[in-house]
């Protein structure tokens, strides 16, 4: 089955390059500037965004998106208008992938049936639900995916062979690497040691692998970009975001322009480095 995930990473693939994936907090800093970050990503050369659920409990999170989630419930942002969010980039834009980025404790009080009608609904392609391992897999990746929607699975540096093909059992769309062990926002210390992590993971699955955590200039996206199908970037984004408010936290004229002027960086970066075969 076509999926707009399966079709953008084909695409890319077509291209010799890897996809970028930009992370945003929805709601952050309020829920319209937030929207007009949403829709201007693609134009600045996002190929897939990853929609941040705010909540209140982020554990593995950095400050920065901790932060970011903390402005988007004071903004009044919350689950239902996270999927509006969804619903009005559809309204223009049918081509690029949403995946809703999160944890499970906002999506079980909003009740999971309910959820994932409604996130369908509102045009979103795909999962990632941190806090849920595949041992839990009947509480919401299974009807995730017999509603037609990806869920995708973080594999870590300390997921040995024994461990991935569990891991790997559910996952669909994508497998998205977490390039080091800690929280969001840490710097990446070997990248050969990445590219050697993609193709073992590549060894026991036919999804493209994206890699998180930890890129956060052109220079680092090109470096990951050499051996992945895709390179995530979200604290970055938050912070150039957040260099822009006001000093309580109000979007100012620059806020947008912040964000959609770094994922163009982002972007030439990674169309300029041709995948390793």
């Amino acid at each position: 089955m076509t999926t707009r995930i399966a079709d953008c990473f084909a695409a890319c693939a077509r291209e010799k390059r890897a996809a970028l994936v930009t992370y945003v907090m929805a709601g952050d800093p309020d829920p319209l500037t937030a929207q007009k970050i949403v829709e201007a990503l693609p134009a600045a050369g996002a190929d897939i965004i990853e929609l941040g659920m705010p909540f209140s409990d982020p554990m593995a999170d950095g400050e920065a998106i901790q932060q970011a989630g903390l402005r988007a419930l004071k903004a009044g942002m919350s689950l239902t208008g996270t999927l509006a969010t969804a619903r009005r980039f559809r309204e223009t834009n049918d081509v690029t992938p949403i995946v809703m980025m999160g944890y499970y404790n906002p999506i079980y009080i909003y009740g999971v049936e309910r959820f994932l009608i409604d996130a369908k609904a509102a045009g979103v392609d795909g999962l990632i639900v941190v806090d849920l391992p595949p041992e839990m897999d009947e509480e919401l990746c299974l009807p995730a995916l017999r509603s037609g929607l990806a869920f995708i699975r973080l594999a870590t540096p300390t997921t040995d062979d024994k461990r991935l093909p569990t891991v790997l059992k559910n996952t669909s769309g994508f497998v998205y690497y977490v390039s080091m062990t800690g929280i969001t926002g840490g710097r990446i210390a070997d990248y050969s040691r990445v590219t050697e992590a993609v193709a073992r993971i590549k060894r026991h699955t036919p999804l493209p692998v994206a890699v998180g955590f930890g890129v956060k200039t052109p220079e680092n996206a090109a470096a990951i970009a050499a051996g992945a199908d895709g390179v995530v970037v979200g604290t970055a984004l938050i912070t150039a975001l957040k260099a822009t408010l006001s000093a309580d936290d109000k979007a100012t004229e620059g806020s947008v322009s912040a964000v959609t002027e770094l994922v163009s960086a982002l972007a030439a970066a990674i169309r300029n480095t041709r995948k390793a075969a």
